[in-house]
């Protein structure tokens, strides 16, 4: 079975008539009210959802703020299970990028809106995002950094982001990302059967970055 649609079935399982009711409400502007009229269950909403392309399991991201509007941290954990799932089958670049978002997000706290803007998110998009998650910090965090990735595009680099937490004096979290893409690095080439040299070459990175830090 697709993962996706497991996901979206169990979400669909866990929702409340009221909560259902707010999703139509907040889906109202993506799907229409004659549409939004024949939904009488989550599997409805996300199948409708699905069809109009407003959601898939490359972007989940619609998903995730709906649960967020919902407060229901179960259910985003259950975002979160199948995202790492994704992870696991993701390129070994995007598995980087989650690992260094998920560090920043357990420790930047209140200075994401200075490193947000270090990264040059204009400040028209950060209050849309303290508005789309009022009172969540974590996700206003990683929201952040996925309009700086979505943003950059390919010019978006984990040590782009290390050297906009050194800007920022967060030298903490820039250290622990460094050493989490080192182990990571160290693990792959071991993998493959090329770790010294790998090693060798990450440290020399980090070594440069923290002497100009």
């Amino acid at each position: 079975m697709d993962p996706f649609l497991v996901l979206l079935h169990s979400v669909s399982t866990g929702l409340s008539n009221s909560e259902l009711a707010d999703l139509k409400f907040l889906c109202q502007g993506r799907l229409g009210k004659r549409k939004l009229e024949r939904v009488q269950s989550g599997v409805d909403l996300f199948s409708l959802l699905l069809e109009q392309n407003e959601l898939d399991r490359e972007h989940p991201e619609l998903l995730r703020e709906l649960l967020a509007s919902l407060r229901r941290e179960d259910l985003l954990r259950l975002l979160d299970d199948f995202e790492a799932g994704a992870e696991g089958r993701a390129a070994p670049e995007e598995q980087d990028f989650c690992a260094a978002f998920d560090i920043v997000c357990d420790h930047v706290g209140k200075d994401w809106r200075r490193l947000a803007r270090q990264l040059r998110v204009s400040d028209s998009k950060i209050d849309a995002i303290e508005a789309k998650h009022p009172r969540n910090l974590v996700e206003q965090v990683r929201e952040s950094l996925r309009v700086w990735k979505s943003a950059a595009r390919g010019h978006a680099t984990v040590s782009h982001l290390v050297q906009a937490l050194r800007a920022c004096r967060l030298n903490l979290v820039a250290d622990l990302i460094e050493e989490d893409q080192q182990a990571r690095s160290l693990q792959l080439q071991n993998e493959s059967g090329g770790g010294t040299v790998s090693f060798m070459a990450w440290d020399s990175d980090v070594s440069a970055s923290r002497a100009s830090s």
